[in-house]
């Protein structure tokens, strides 16, 4: 993977592009660090739903509403700011995305009802939109000639590993702190205004040029060969982010459906168990081929489906359970197989913008049926609107299977050509 060449100071007086020679750890940590944090504020309110619920009588329509205007926030910021550090460099994109993080977080803490708490994951989703696809293009830039695939081995693993840890620790501070609906959101505040701080004081990685004001224009620029992976493993894509975000958004109420008398914290874990096993995972095959890994993961949606089905049949907690460590284990194979497919040698002006594209599909695959769910049980009851999203997600996974294995078989229609 190409990396970034140091240009002269006549050329760039104000900015230091990383050399082939400067130490990549140090960044390469502080990136990795900003995504995971990150995805652990985006999952952190998830075991706090009930709470909030319980407190301001809110709906489940409501709530879904609450975890998707993140969701479209950050899908603004991605389809105007997502190509925005291809121009103005990584570092001051960046770093003042994390400063509005942080008051996102401070804003959060302060929210007394439904409406306030709307606008705070508003600011959040587009201080968060922003900085994704600056930090995970930073990361490419930082690609290890002599460790290959590292650094979108990275971007697979650190938002699903700091979503774990989100979801995790707000659990535990619901259980055992005085204020959890405060102090998870000062912790991460205080991250987030150290990580911009350390941001400031890195070297660039990127090599500035003009066009930063066309950049805002909201349009999705992907290069042809990362569009043909991408639209491959497309329907994969929709079905793994759509579950995630039934599990973000309703599995508390899924879980006092299957059973009311289990903790609250029983809420919070079941996305923890999603994510957890979606890091696990992506760990775990990050040898595999892309293409296999994609459809491994589409393979085991089909399971996941049917246990979170089974457990509104009498199967109970372990099942529900039992499909969600499936889903995260789909999440993982299939996201790590999308991103290395559509990231392979892509050009350093490629990186944000395609980043980008992808995260639009995903969090558009999370937050639209979310909402829709979030509506439908409004209408049928959560019982029914479960079936029909399981359903859904699994015909989208068999769609993603059949698209794989036919782009397999024109592979070895191609090589017996070349090879007869």
């Amino acid at each position: 993977m190409p990396t970034a060449t140091p240009r002269a100071p006549a050329e760039c007086p104000r900015h230091v592009v990383l050399s082939r020679t400067t130490n990549r750890a140090a960044p390469f940590v502080l990136n990795a660090s900003v995504l995971a944090v990150l995805l652990a504020a985006s999952s952190a309110p998830t075991p706090l739903f009930p709470r909030y619920q319980d407190a301001w009588g809110l709906s489940a329509l409501t709530i879904t509403v609450v975890f998707s205007a993140y969701s479209l926030a950050l899908l603004l910021a991605l389809l105007t700011t997502g190509a925005l550090s291809d121009h103005l460099g990584r570092r001051p994109v960046l770093a003042g995305a994390l400063l509005v993080e942080a008051a996102s977080m401070v804003l959060l803490a302060s929210a007394d009802g439904a409406g306030a708490l709307i606008a705070a994951r508003v600011l959040q989703g587009a201080a968060t939109g922003t900085a994704i696809s600056a930090a995970g293009a930073a990361l490419l830039d930082l690609e290890d000639p002599l460790r290959p695939g590292r650094s979108a081995l990275t971007n697979s693993i650190a938002p699903a590993a700091g979503m774990a840890t989100g979801v995790l620790t707000s659990t535990l501070l619901v259980r055992f702190a005085p204020a959890p609906t405060v102090t998870v959101y000062v912790v991460l505040a205080v991250l987030f205004a150290a990580q911009a701080a350390a941001v400031t004081v890195t070297a660039e990685t990127a090599r500035p040029h003009a066009g930063a004001l066309r950049s805002l224009h909201p349009e999705l620029a992907v290069p042809p060969r990362a569009r043909r992976a991408l639209l491959l493993t497309g329907t994969g894509v929709v079905a793994i982010w759509a579950l995630g975000g039934f599990y973000s958004s309703l599995g508390p109420a899924l879980v006092r459906l299957v059973a009311p008398g289990a903790p609250q914290t029983a809420g919070g874990m079941i996305f923890f168990t999603l994510t957890a096993a979606a890091a696990l995972t992506v760990w775990t095959l990050r040898r595999t081929a892309p293409p296999v890994a994609a459809t491994r993961g589409c393979l085991a949606v089909i399971p996941a489906t049917a246990l979170a089905l089974s457990a509104l049949h009498g199967a109970g907690l372990p099942a529900l359970y039992g499909g969600a460590a499936l889903a995260g284990i789909a999440f993982g194979a299939v996201s790590q197989g999308a991103l290395r497919m559509t990231l392979a040698s892509l050009d350093a002006q490629d990186r944000a913008a395609t980043l980008a594209a992808y995260y639009v599909l995903g969090y558009l695959s999370m937050s639209l049926p979310a909402i829709a769910a979030g509506a439908a049980t409004q209408h049928y009851g959560l019982r029914t609107t479960a079936h029909a999203y399981a359903i859904a997600a699994a015909l989208l996974a068999v769609t993603a299977l059949t698209a794989l294995a036919a782009s397999r078989r024109r592979a070895a229609h191609r090589t017996h050509d070349v090879h007869p």
